[in-house]
């Protein structure tokens, strides 16, 4: 009976310390992968003729996974609504390295917004709100928010 006894407290115990151990221990992956702050990054744009596949150069940027040399890609028009550049764009840092997202801006004025909604390689589960101001010459800037999500297995 003693033995019986026994065998229940220490099977009790290694349960308990068990759920304790699962329960305190390590964050959970969704809580400590996800990451998000503020983004500031400038770009120098003379390349870009408003003509789809023409593009802007990274110049600075607060966050490693966008790196000085970076080019953001357009794949629409400019003048499309007329004084308005509406199109797609792509964030290439290289083969496997990249964000997909849309940038407006007014032609006028050369602010608008820019999001980004995912991307591959370090910008898988990447997202951003920024917004674009002209600094001069050919070249602007974007400040605004960014997140990093962690993805399911694919």
């Amino acid at each position: 009976m003693k033995f019986r006894v026994m065998t229940t407290i220490f099977a009790f115990a290694l349960a308990l310390g068990l759920i304790l151990s699962l329960s305190i221990g390590a964050p959970s992956v969704s809580a400590s992968s996800a990451r998000n702050g503020e983004l500031h990054v400038t770009k120098e744009c003379s390349q870009n003729t408003g003509m789809p596949g023409t593009f802007c150069t990274i110049t600075s940027s607060n966050i490693p996974e966008i790196t000085v040399g970076a080019k953001v890609f357009y794949d629409q028009q400019a003048g499309i609504p007329a004084g308005m550049l509406d199109s797609n764009v792509v964030l290439h840092v290289g083969t496997g390295n990249w964000a997909v997202g849309r940038c407006t801006l007014d032609g006028s004025t050369g602010s608008g917004l820019c999001t980004f909604s995912d991307g591959v390689g370090p910008f898988t589960g990447f997202h951003a709100r920024v917004d674009v101001s002209h600094t001069g010459g050919p070249n602007f800037a974007w400040n605004g928010t960014y997140s990093f999500k962690s993805q399911p297995a694919r």
